[in-house]
């Protein structure tokens, strides 16, 4: 097995969000890696509940405070929080279609849903280039269609030393009462 290099800041797409998460929320990262946003997120007060298939890399997250660590298999395993509601939720790198009802269906009112993840175009400039693995132009809008506010969406390549062509997307459930900076 190879082992996996999770990028170590946070995106500053989800920096730049974090603070419309409700005050002391309960937020979900998923796919956390080895928890760049969650040390992110606990560091602004919340409750977070991280997790990711990789239990090496979850364990990084040991013994940081506001931090619970789950091991589960999105993909192949079953959906571990039917019963739980988040007041926000992180994606970062992230695309497993058949989850995205989970998803949305555990954010709670006034919760805020922080999104990316790479598009089509990313090929171009290395991994992922599986189709299933990027979205479509628009895919996310679409996603969310009219049960969410749209706080900011965008699409497209993004320069830098190492270029990509990610979608982003921050929604809240229900009515935005503040809006970013």
């Amino acid at each position: 097995m190879t082992e996996t290099t999770y990028p170590t800041e946070a995106s500053p797409w989800i920096a730049r969000f974090a603070p419309l998460i409700p005050e002391s929320g309960d937020v979900l990262d998923l796919a956390c890696g080895s928890g760049r946003h969650a040390r992110l997120l606990a560091s602004l007060g919340h409750r977070v509940e991280a997790v990711d298939r990789d239990g090496d890399a979850l364990a990084q997250l040991a013994g940081i405070e506001g931090v619970t660590t789950r091991q589960a298999d999105l993909e192949g395993g079953s959906w571990p929080y039917y019963s739980r509601v988040f007041d926000g939720i992180v994606v970062s790198r992230y695309l497993w279609r058949p989850l995205m009802p989970q998803i949305f269906n555990c954010l709670g009112e006034g919760g805020v849903l922080i999104y990316e993840t790479f598009m089509e175009g990313q090929q171009l400039f290395g991994k992922p280039e599986n189709p299933a693995h990027l979205l479509r132009p628009g895919e996310l809008l679409e996603m969310v269609g009219k049960r969410f506010t749209i706080v900011a969406f965008e699409q497209g390549e993004i320069a830098g030393e190492k270029p990509q062509v990610m979608q982003r997307i921050c929604v809240r459930r229900g009515r935005p009462d503040k809006l970013p900076v």
